[in-house]
């Protein structure tokens, strides 16, 4: 998939290391215009909210975790009975070990991957997990929506449209983990699977408790 690269967006510049580079080549590679997009907006939104927030972080970390969070979702990536969070997060470790990068940065990014999805976690641990928690949370749900300019917004979109987003991030999703939606149990993709599943429901955390074999 062809794509010209930006160096700045929004008054956000865009990491061009090599590091950052062929991790973008892979987003293009394996994944879709449709999530190259979604990823780099990710990233943009998640460096805004932290300047505003006035919050020390590292830039390549956070554009790796964002051009990284959904490449669970493609298959190249996709395993057959993890979280599709998981499998982006053990891409990206792979490729930052494979790069030489500290085991502390590496498990940054993991972190910052596979709790993405994860409500009341991410946004209190390391800076870049909680920036990609928010840029995701702001990008699929509009979370801060309200602290972007009406320039920024128009900026961004210009340079990664959103392209019927909220229909087609749900399909995506659900693409991703159609064939294994057990693993959805437990957090908010479980509405995904329930939508799009004919007669699908997630288990019940207190049906798994009172049907336990434990005699009380």
């Amino acid at each position: 998939m062809a794509q010209t690269l930006l160096k700045q967006v929004a008054g956000v510049r865009l990491p061009d290391s090599t590091l950052a580079q062929q991790a973008t080549e892979l987003l293009l590679e394996h994944g879709t215009q449709f999530l190259y997009n979604h990823s780099l907006r990710v990233y943009v939104y998640g460096v805004l909210n932290g300047e505003r927030a006035q919050v020390k972080f590292d830039p390549e970390l956070l554009y790796i975790s964002a051009v990284f969070h959904d490449l669970g979702l493609t298959k190249h990536y996709c395993s057959k009975h993890k979280r599709f969070e998981v499998d982006g997060a053990d891409a990206a470790r792979s490729f930052l070990q494979s790069h030489g990068i500290p085991a502390h940065d590496a498990q940054v990014v993991w972190d910052a991957i596979a709790l993405h999805t994860t409500i009341g976690v991410a946004e209190w641990k390391e800076p870049e997990v909680a920036l990609l928690y928010s840029g995701v949370g702001l990008d699929v749900m509009g979370d801060g929506y309200e602290h972007l300019s009406a320039e920024q917004r128009e900026q961004v979109l210009a340079a990664f449209p959103r392209t019927g987003f909220k229909d087609n991030i749900l399909q995506t999703f659900f693409g991703g983990f159609a064939h294994k939606p057990e693993t959805t149990f437990g957090n908010i993709k479980a509405d995904v699977a329930e939508r799009f599943i004919p007669g699908y429901k997630s288990p019940n955390f207190c049906e798994l408790v009172l049907n336990s074999p434990w005699s009380e």
